[in-house]
């Protein structure tokens, strides 16, 4: 059975062996649904929980663009701009549901998506994941900071090792959870004020 701390040590090598798609990896002609599938599934494979997990499927496509989570292809083909919201869908989809974030994209592909006169959703993809970037080392000290303080936790009682080191393990697990809530409530608390801010937005 692994220690606490070579939960942690297995994490922050996790963290390390993330790495985001840069845009020129993303082909520069349009591709087909499978041909789309793949890319996806070889580049965010590190992100994975399981090894025959599907990053992207068919249905998973079909079902973003009958939610207007994505624009339609042209004529089954999808351009690069169709795989930067794909990326940014793939991080959304297991934090929000479809419609949150149908509410979040549609100033994105209203104004940017196909529009040679604003933005390029390019820029936006490259400003965002530089922004990215620097977050991972906060997030490195922050899970290293948490685990520190559920490592202290549970010293007072008599307990069996095994016992008390479970217990850290579920405090720490805990304070990370907490974390995600909470960040998710603000999340959905700043789409809600969207919402409010155009009720009469229609959709696509």
């Amino acid at each position: 059975m692994k220690t606490n701390d070579e939960r942690l040590n297995r994490i922050l090598e996790r963290l390390d062996a993330m790495v985001y798609i840069k845009p020129d990896t993303i082909p520069g002609i349009d591709l087909y649904m499978d041909q789309v599938t793949t890319f996806m599934d070889e580049h965010l494979k590190e992100t994975k929980r399981y090894a025959d997990d599907k990053v992207l499927t068919k249905t998973m496509i079909n079902n973003y663009a009958k939610n207007n989570l994505l624009p339609a292809p042209n004529k089954k083909k999808y351009s690069k701009e169709h795989i930067l919201l794909l990326i940014f869908i793939y991080y959304f989809k297991n934090l929000l549901s479809f419609n949150d974030i149908e509410e979040l994209f549609r100033p994105i592909t209203d104004k940017h998506f196909g529009n040679p006169d604003s933005i390029p959703l390019e820029e936006i993809y490259k400003e965002i994941f530089s922004l990215e970037a620097n977050e991972m080392e906060h997030l490195k000290e922050d899970v290293k900071d948490k685990f520190q303080k559920a490592s202290l936790s549970f010293e007072d009682y008599d307990l069996e090792d095994e016992d008390r080191e479970y217990l850290q393990l579920f405090a720490w697990i805990c304070q990370l959870s907490f974390d995600v809530y909470l960040k998710k409530q603000m999340i959905e608390q700043i789409i809600d004020d969207l919402r409010t801010d155009e009720p009469n937005k229609k959709k696509k």
